[in-house]
């Protein structure tokens, strides 16, 4: 197991850790989360024994092996698929010494070596980890040189997931990934056979993936049971715990208080008031939560447009003499919220440009509204900002007339405070810099709001901000991210970017999941479901189905109504008083079990209804 004990560490004089403990339990997936800043990578370079503790200590068992994402594979000229299977290095050495060894003894070692750790398989393997990572198998045997940074930290990814460490520190993976990546990533992470700590903000990612949460918070850490949304949970019923203890220790300290001040200067009464303060003394005190300030983003207001602002007919668009998107026939009216979804390459981007006015269309009509104003964000704007200068620069070159009070209280409506405001760039978080840029994107009140992964580096918090503003913004929306939650919430038209066209997807995002999924599921199962007879269904059949369909339906009700029952009993302040401690994680753990439950009665549920639409087409 990973124990960490007592530990304190501080940067620049600011403390990130002050006593602070965990253990984690070998072979779980544990999620790491805090604000952006509290310290949970340099947590991760503690682990790794780059940083040096200043108090306290971390052990891990002996040679256990720790693996992380390098910070990107370099550009040379070897394959991909040669540079994912380097990355086991045992392997590798083996592989060549057994090119080269003559002694009989040795070369039945280390042959025997190479079938336990199945290296003959390793080639496929790592195939497999590149394909869902976005690599076709052309692109697999091209040379590193060949791809963008970006791609190449998806290499870099691949390796480490292929060389499976024994505790396998991941640092917010789905910010290169797209969504098709990132759900793949959530599917492999389930069954990794290992140790996973992720630093993560993706709430869908930590609801499936890892099964208990650690929390970093006031420099302490709080290990939790249970996904994400359970964590949710606990910490409410912690903190309102902790308040109501802090009330009623103030109240006992004001009644001791009182009898203090009443009685000390009386003789009869002396030695009683002397030991109500001893008791004063000895009170340890309860520190009500502090309630962390709301994070904001507050989208300016554009006047209405009659529709639709965008119109396109027959268009297509592309670079060069190469068209990448053709016959688009599309409409987006100011109360669209749209997501785009597609594998990388397919044109995603290409379309945001299109409609962003950054790229010409080839042929056909594109039309737009003529006071239409586009807000355009994208993560290599981010980058894009002037590192030597404030945020407060960067407004007044474009509203300077609006004088410093009206910029502040812009930058303020964006949650970046005084300090941030007059901080350069260069020094911001990645979070505070994208809270700038979205700013940026959106201080001319735009018609049409295009939002190219706006969630890479905002904290959990900020995403939900994030959320709420867009929902609350008259104006429309197109999105594309690998955040499903946001999605989910925001977006209500999915349009699917494949094989050089844009079509409407009518299907939800768990659709889509699903289908991702299956698609990545080994070929031959596939041909085999692809082979079979179709038949169609009797009307006993049907009857049957529907049957089904409805005693999963029953179940999923009994189940949330057990969960809603379960949540509020957990709820209750009184049950995580230290005597009951016990029965606390009894119920929690019954928690744990029916939400479980109600994942797979959920699934067959919509197993049920897709058997029994089939059947009735």
């Amino acid at each position: 197991m990973l124990k960490i004990s007592n530990i304190s560490y501080a940067v620049e004089g600011r403390p990130l850790f002050e006593g602070a403990s965990a253990t984690i339990p070998t072979g779980h997936k544990v999620g790491l989360i805090g604000r952006n800043g509290a310290g949970k990578t340099t947590l991760f370079k503690l682990i790794r024994g780059e940083l040096v503790l200043e108090g306290g200590s971390i052990t891990l068992p002996d040679r256990a092996r720790i693996g992380g994402v390098a910070q990107e594979v370099p550009s040379n000229e070897v394959s991909l698929i040669d540079t994912v299977l380097a990355a086991d290095k045992e392997r590798a050495a083996l592989m060549a010494e057994a090119e080269t060894a003559t002694d009989p003894n040795r070369i039945a070692e280390v042959q025997t070596r190479l079938t336990d750790i199945d290296a003959w398989s390793a080639e496929s393997r790592a195939a497999s980890i590149l394909k869902g990572l976005g690599f076709d198998q052309p692109e697999q045997l091209m040379p590193c040189s060949a791809f963008s940074g970006g791609w190449r930290m998806r290499v870099a990814l691949a390796a480490v997931l292929f060389s499976q460490p024994d505790y396998l520190l991941l640092d917010e993976p789905t910010n290169y990934l797209d969504l098709e990546g990132a759900l793949w990533l959530e599917n492999y992470l389930v069954k990794y056979p290992h140790t996973v700590l992720i630093i993560s903000h993706d709430r869908e990612l930590l609801n499936r993936s890892v099964g208990a949460i650690l929390h970093l918070d006031e420099r302490k850490l709080t290990y939790y049971t249970g996904p994400y949304d359970q964590f949710v949970l606990q910490r409410a019923a912690k903190r309102a715990v902790q308040a109501a203890a802090a009330k009623k220790q103030d109240l006992q300290r004001a009644h001791l208080q009182s009898f203090v001040d009443r009685f000390k200067a009386k003789a009869s009464k002396a030695k009683q008031a002397q030991s109500r303060v001893k008791m004063l003394e000895k009170m340890t005190p309860i520190t009500a939560p502090e309630d962390a300030a709301r994070v904001v983003f507050t989208f300016p207001t554009p006047e209405e447009l009659s529709p639709p602002i965008i119109a396109t007919e027959a268009a297509s668009v592309g670079y060069g003499e190469t068209i990448v998107l053709k016959d688009l026939n599309l409409r987006i009216d100011q109360d669209d919220r749209i997501a785009l979804l597609g594998k990388n390459g397919q044109g995603k981007s290409t379309l945001a440009k299109l409609l962003s006015g950054r790229l010409e269309k080839k042929n056909g009509k594109f039309i737009t509204s003529s006071k239409l104003r586009i807000g355009f964000f994208a993560q290599h704007q981010v980058d894009e900002l002037y590192v030597d200068e404030t945020p407060i620069q960067h407004l007044t070159r474009l509203r300077g007339h609006e004088g410093q009070a009206r910029i502040r209280a812009r930058l303020a409506s964006f949650g970046l405070g005084a300090a941030q405001a007059d901080t350069e760039v260069g020094r911001l978080s990645g979070g505070q810099k994208a809270r700038l840029s979205l700013l940026l994107a959106t201080i001319d009140a735009p018609h049409l709001l295009i939002l190219d992964e706006p969630t890479n580096h905002l904290d959990i918090e900020s995403r939900e901000a994030l959320v709420e503003a867009l929902t609350a913004y008259s104006g429309a929306v197109i999105l594309v991210s690998h955040d499903m939650h946001l999605l989910s919430l925001v977006a209500d038209r999915l349009w699917l970017v494949k094989d050089g066209s844009v079509a409407p997807y009518d299907d939800d995002l768990q659709s889509y999941r699903s289908m991702l999924l299956e698609r990545d599921k080994p070929a031959g199962k596939q041909k085999a479901k692809a082979k079979a007879p179709v038949k169609r269904a009797s009307r006993d059949d049907i009857l049957a189905l529907r049957a089904e369909a409805r005693k999963c339906e029953a179940r999923v009700e009994k189940l949330n109504d057990m969960s809603e029952k379960l949540a509020k009993k957990l709820a209750d302040p009184a049950l995580y008083e230290e005597e009951r401690l016990d029965e606390m994680a009894v119920w929690q753990k019954k928690y744990s079990e029916v939400m479980d439950a109600m994942d797979r009665a959920e699934e067959l549920w919509m197993k049920a209804q897709e058997k029994l639409e089939k059947a009735s087409a």
